[in-house]
């Protein structure tokens, strides 16, 4: 099978581990693919197909690298169009302990911080085009989570929230986050 043959028969992002089905040397196909420039590293083990598949959207190239996983916080907020700010970090929460500032990584100048989640508040999220996507109500909870603050709470575009929502997942957090949001929950019935 030549190297095009097996490219074609690759999708868009695979791992190391998934060229092994082709190719009896996946170092040496990856390495001359990579000189070639066929393909992409994003990190070890991780590659973008690139030259015959095209780019992926940012989001599932970062659910890709770490799963299981979920895009939340600012970056969801802002997709789900609850914060109207764009943000500069793209949050990707996982069950998989290789987070850390050292796993952060940079793709198409927009940084991809993993952070790892208790499974008990892995929830709250679906899958969209190929990636899974926090709720906005979760998206919000997780923010706070790992910022101890609301994040942009002017800027936020709360009548977009569905309060019941927010407060069933709220039950699953910390005190702290339930009241860090608890405002939100009762910005419409003030007498709560």
């Amino acid at each position: 099978m030549s190297t095009l043959d097996t490219l074609q028969a690759l999708p868009r992002l695979f791992r190391s581990a998934d060229l092994c089905k082709f190719t009896g040397n996946a170092n040496v196909f990856l390495t001359r693919a990579r000189e070639r420039r066929l393909i992409t590293r994003l990190t070890r083990g991780v590659y973008l197909n690139t030259r015959l598949k095209g780019e992926p959207p940012l989001e599932e190239a970062a659910c890709f690298i770490r799963t299981p996983s979920y895009i939340s916080a600012e970056w969801a907020l802002h997709l789900h169009g609850i914060l109207l700010q764009a943000p500069t970090v793209c949050t990707v929460l996982t069950l998989s302990t290789a987070v850390g500032v050292r796993r952060n990584l940079l793709l198409r100048g927009v940084t991809i911080e993993y952070s790892r989640i208790s499974p008990r508040l892995y929830f709250g999220f679906e899958t969209r085009d190929g990636f899974n996507l926090a709720l906005p109500e979760k998206a919000l909870l997780d923010a706070v989570y790992f910022r101890h603050i609301v994040p942009f709470a002017d800027d936020l575009e709360t009548d977009l929230l569905d309060i019941d929502r927010l407060r069933r997942m709220a039950r699953s957090f910390p005190l702290r986050v339930r009241a860090a949001v608890d405002p939100l929950c009762n910005h419409d019935n003030p007498e709560v």
